[in-house]
């Protein structure tokens, strides 16, 4: 039978970012496709709330991008849900 090979420590993957909303609550910011186009929420703190997404300028990199334009991305970012 096969040992496991120990697991790694996770660690964030370049151009993903976690920061508080305006109500203290952790959501991950991270681009989506290659590095850039849109950014994608998914809250942290409570795994109920759903996903938003925004298109951004794909030439940003998440270390140009301040926490506080990342509240204000999210209070504009609309909710990805099913398509009916």
């Amino acid at each position: 039978m096969p040992q496991p090979s120990p697991r790694r420590p996770s660690r964030p993957l370049e151009g993903q970012r976690v920061f508080a909303d305006d109500t203290g609550l952790l959501w991950s910011a991270s681009f989506t496709g290659n590095g850039g186009g849109a950014v994608e929420f998914s809250c942290i703190g409570d795994a109920r709330r759903a996903v938003r997404a925004i298109a951004v300028d794909a030439t940003l990199t998440m270390a140009e991008i301040s926490d506080d334009e990342l509240r204000a991305w999210l209070r504009d970012a609309p909710r990805i849900g099913r398509l009916t």
